[in-house]
């Protein structure tokens, strides 16, 4: 049953994550942004926000929840404010992804022209931005309580979060062909997609923490 929930753990997660950070729709302005550099420090950019990412996700995930439950923040809490948020999200990329392409290219604007550009502004927030991080932390909540649950989970979330840091690196190296493929508007078809699938995830880590809360309060009354 590991590989299984494992597996089941990694469809969860990486659509989540695809969603959010949709490396795709990113290759655009990634290449709008490092298309004035040689071939060689473009590969190294990708290859650079790539392993940033790897590390603000997984350090989001493993590590947002301990963080908040040092102020009392209990995990069914985490899991209903997560999923609000990440559904709240969700909505607003699919109502108007042109908006949230147009913040994102502003955001990027300083790495046409500054020098060390990896983390700053083309990781956070550009790849991981909030709501990248808000994703992670409230994927990272819904772990299971059992040993065996949990280890499937942990294995299956981050075996999705490596593939999404791949997704970014191949996405990235090839931001030049991606952008003459699709063109805007297969990627904005693209984005729609992906963030009906994020809100579908955030309503499902909603409903996890509602459970969490009533499941009790319903025993207790029987």
């Amino acid at each position: 049953m590991l590989p299984y929930d494992a597996f089941s753990t990694f469809l969860l997660v990486f659509p989540a994550l695809f969603s959010i950070v949709n490396p795709v729709a990113g290759a655009f302005l990634f290449h709008e942004a490092t298309k004035w550099r040689p071939v060689a420090e473009q590969a190294r950019l990708a290859r650079t926000v790539a392993l940033y990412s790897l590390i603000v996700m997984l350090v989001a995930m493993w590590g947002g929840s301990l963080v908040l439950n040092l102020f009392g923040i209990s995990i069914a809490a985490l899991r209903i404010a997560g999923g609000l948020v990440v559904s709240l999200w969700a909505w607003s990329i699919l109502s108007a992804p042109e908006a949230r392409e147009e913040r994102k290219r502003g955001e990027a604007a300083p790495a046409a022209e500054g020098e060390d550009v990896a983390f700053f502004p083309l990781t956070l927030p550009f790849t991981t931005g909030p709501g990248t991080i808000a994703v992670a932390i409230a994927l990272g909540s819904s772990r299971p309580a059992g040993a065996d649950a949990l280890t499937a989970y942990v294995l299956g979330a981050t075996a999705a979060t490596l593939a999404m840091a791949a997704s970014i690196w191949l996405g990235y190296l090839y931001a030049g062909r991606i952008a003459g493929m699709l063109g805007r508007s297969g990627s904005r078809t693209l984005t729609r997609l992906s963030a009906f699938l994020l809100l579908a995830v955030g309503v499902q880590i909603t409903i996890a923490g509602v459970t969490d809360v009533l499941g009790p309060l319903l025993a207790a009354r029987r």
